[in-house]
This record gives structure tokens, C-alpha cells and sequence, in this order.
């Protein structure tokens, strides 16, 4: 039970600034005026949950794919295009292939927007953002506090409220839906929806 309130202390502390209507209305021009793409990218845990918010961008109308930070080094920086928009996870803020990440999209002179989702606003990566979306800097519930526990949880429910927010900003609708969705329960659900 304790762990259960610390998780849901967590994501109540979650501070809810401004810079969460600031990074929406940038994937709105980014991607939906410019034809660009939401690029995540994170490495382990912050890795994970950067792949599940990338995806559901995706399905919820809003172009985004995950890219490896590593693997950008060996020839997938090249999925990045001039209008995209970088959405990096990192809870130290510090992780050291996500800021090399930058470092070569910069060299690419593309002069593409960050919006980071971290624990440390006054990390090397948050002053390096052009929008700092922060956790809180929850304590992790792991016994040890180091494995990403209640920090991945606070990055997860940060993600999704963008989400939600393009959702409400593009004014996604059933039928738009059940078009990303042909197959699967959520298309038969949402194209019923929509014939109401």
C-alpha cells in the first residue's frame, strides 16, 4: 500500500506549468503546420517510456517516431528532418547519449526545437531545451532509490497529459480515429462511436 501512495504522491506533485500548453503549441506547428514529426528518444527506462509516448502520438494523430540515441551515431540520425521536433526523456537530465543526441542534430543545422521531459530542470539537458517539462524529481520507491521506478511513473503520466492535450488541440475525432485504427477492438469501438 505505501508503494501505492508513493507512485500516487508522485504523480499529484507533478508541477503543472505552462510548460506543457508551451511544448503543445510547438508539436502543433512543428508537425501539423510544418509537416514535421515528434522525434523521442531516451536510453533504458526513460528509453521505454519515450517509445510508448512516441507511439501513442501516432495513433492519436500526431506523427512521431522513437530514435535510439545511440543508434543515431551509426546512421539513423538520418530519419530527422528540418522541421521536426525533439522530445527527450532523461530523469537525471544528464544521460550522456541523449545530450550527444543534440550535439548532432545541431551539427545538422537544422535548428530543431527540444522539449524535454526530466527530473532536473537545471541540468545540462534542461538548459539545453528550448521547453523543460518537469517530473517533480520524485524520490524513486525502489528500497535501493536507484532503479527508475517512481520517476519512470511521473515521466509516463507527464507524456501522457501531452497527449491528451494534442488530442484536445488537433480535435481528433472517432472517425479520425478508427482510421489510424482498422484493426483491433479500439477500431471496431471507435468506428461504432463515430456512427452515433
Amino acid at each position: 500500500m505505501k508503494i501505492i501512495e508513493a507512485e500516487a504522491k508522485a504523480i499529484l506533485s507533478i508541477p503543472i506549468t505552462d510548460s506543457f500548453g508551451k511544448a503543445v503549441d510547438l508539436i502543433n506547428k512543428a508537425v501539423h503546420s510544418k509537416k514535421g514529426k515528434v522525434v523521442a528518444s531516451g536510453v533504458g527506462k526513460a528509453g521505454n517510456i519515450a517509445l510508448n509516448i512516441a507511439k501513442t502520438l501516432s495513433a492519436t494523430g500526431t506523427p512521431a517516431i522513437f530514435l535510439n540515441p545511440s543508434e543515431a551515431q551509426h546512421g539513423d540520425l538520418g530519419i530527422i528532418q528540418p522541421n521536426d521536433v525533439l522530445l527527450l526523456f532523461s530523469n537525471s537530465g544528464k544521460t550522456k547519449e541523449v545530450i550527444e543526441l543534440c550535439k548532432l542534430v545541431k551539427m545538422l543545422k537544422y535548428q530543431l526545437k527540444i522539449i524535454s521531459i526530466t527530473g532536473n530542470q537545471k541540468s545540462e539537458l534542461g538548459k539545453i531545451s528550448d521547453i523543460t517539462i518537469s517530473t517533480g524529481n520524485p524520490k524513486e520507491v525502489c528500497p535501493l532509490e536507484l532503479t527508475p521506478t517512481t520517476s519512470t511513473t511521473a515521466m509516463k503520466v507527464a507524456g501522457d497529459i501531452l497527449i491528451v492535450l494534442m488530442i484536445q488541440k488537433i480535435g481528433l475525432t472517432f472517425n479520425d480515429y478508427a482510421k489510424m485504427h482498422p484493426g483491433g477492438y479500439l477500431g471496431i469501438k471507435s468506428r461504432n462511436a463515430a456512427k452515433k
